[in-house]
């Protein structure tokens, strides 16, 4: 019965040690700190006259000295356009999926009955022309290295900071092992705790991070009311990886977010 006890004791320890070593991220990224000490609007400064991710919110927070978190699709044309969503459905009142989209054709889409249209890629960048960071997030359609590379082809020769983001570990692994340059981040939340539909099996490994030893993410974006889960310990504490958090909505939270040393994605209020 000892033995068995021992060990069971010793695969324990064996399996926790595996645990945590799939944890690891990647730290001491120079460009890592020209991210830092800013405040970041969440798909822009938006309100009831700018909507989401519109040339009108990204302007809203150059003026106000913010930072910007936004998303990026891959659409049919090979470029890249700014839209949270897949389907258009809910910001511009028509169910079709920007994938299927061309550059031309985004100027056909009105973002909340607003005079926006769907923003390119190339259009924020020449905005923000690295006057404030850009935290850009990749939305993939099982697409990872296509929207990846395009993302990337995108950027070059853009001085400003920025960084790249996405919930699929699949994009954060390409821009490790093609782009180590750019600084990577990996999305995450407590998805047992959320609407998601993905395998239980697969939210626990998204949960814990216990892709991080693939992906070597040099930061975490942690939705904020899940970020005392013991993967974060792991992660910031343990491992030193920086921390991103989304999306604080009252001063409170953002004061809360800074204080424990997180880069603060706000909405809906002015910091």
């Amino acid at each position: 019965m000892n033995k068995i006890i021992k060990g069971a004791f010793a695969g324990a320890v064996a399996l926790g040690g595996l645990y945590v070593l799939s944890t690891q991220g990647r730290t001491g990224h120079p460009e890592l700190a020209r991210l830092q000490g800013w405040k970041y609007a969440h798909r822009g400064l938006h309100d009831a006259e700018k909507c989401e991710n519109s040339m009108s919110a990204f302007r809203a927070a150059l003026e106000n000295g913010y930072g910007i978190e936004f998303d990026i699709h891959l659409i049919k044309d090979g470029n890249l356009a700014v839209m949270h969503d897949r389907s258009l459905l809910r910001t511009a009142g028509v169910d079709v999926n920007i994938t299927d989209l061309t550059t031309e054709e985004l100027s056909n889409y009105h973002l909340g009955g607003t005079e926006d249209t769907i923003p390119t890629f190339r259009q924020v960048l020449e905005l923000f022309a690295g006057k404030a960071p850009l935290i850009i997030e990749l939305k993939s359609d099982d697409n990872a290295e296509a929207l990846v590379d395009a993302a990337v082809k995108a950027v070059e020769g853009y001085e400003g900071p920025y960084c790249m983001e996405s919930f699929d570990p699949r994009c954060v692994h390409i821009l490790r092992k093609k782009y180590p340059h750019i600084v990577r981040g990996q999305l995450t939340e407590d998805y047992f705790n959320s609407e998601s539909s993905l395998p239980a099996p697969l939210k626990w490994v998204l949960k814990n991070q216990v892709l991080n030893f693939l992906t070597l993410p040099d930061f975490v974006a942690y939705r904020y009311r899940d970020i005392d889960t013991f993967s974060n310990i792991l992660v910031r504490r343990f491992w030193g990886t920086a921390g991103v958090t989304w999306t604080l909505k009252t001063q409170e939270e953002f004061d809360d977010a800074v204080s424990k040393n997180w880069i603060p994605i706000f909405e809906n209020f002015k910091p």
